[in-house]
């Protein structure tokens, strides 16, 4: 099967977008991603998956730290601009929990520290120790078939 096949059905999964962040000396760091996921409740673990051609590869190794912010869906602006896909009219004003930065009025943010690293094809993956959380309101901005969307709840009428 071809690489756009491929790519084409993993498209059909859909999932939640965040930004990942990170500081480096006085730069703070960002990418829109949707490989994420949670890995283990003790420890507390989470693991983000970088193409290994990003920029935010080096970024994440030399601070040893990242966050993850999950958008909601009033922050579609936020998703294009770490995607390289629109600049904001206004800069960022990040918040910070223990010092790394974080998305304001995500969902939820995690941050966490490094703890292993494996390159497996062309990505790497980060596994993370959470550090720390916060946590909002809203609704979640998704991500189906190379589109941005809303979240849309089902009535479920139990028997």
């Amino acid at each position: 099967m071809d690489n756009q096949f491929f790519r084409q059905a993993m498209g059909k999964f859909t999932t939640g977008v965040t930004v990942i962040t990170t500081k480096v000396d006085e730069g703070v760091h960002g990418m829109t991603a949707n490989a994420f996921m949670s890995i283990s409740l003790e420890p507390k673990l989470v693991t983000i998956s970088i193409d290994n051609r990003a920029k935010m590869l080096d970024k994440i190794k030399a601070s040893g730290k990242y966050a993850v912010s999950f958008l909601s869906d009033q922050q579609l602006d936020i998703s294009m601009h770490f995607a390289g896909q629109k600049q904001m009219d206004q800069e960022i004003a990040f918040d910070y929990i223990q010092e790394i930065p974080i998305i304001p009025n995500a969902l939820a943010s995690v941050v966490c520290d490094v703890d292993q690293t494996y390159q497996v094809g062309d990505h790497t993956l980060f596994i993370g120790r959470v550090l720390d959380i916060s946590v909002n309101n809203g609704e979640p901005l998704t991500f189906f078939s190379g589109k941005y969307g809303k979240n849309q709840q089902l009535e479920y009428v139990k028997n």
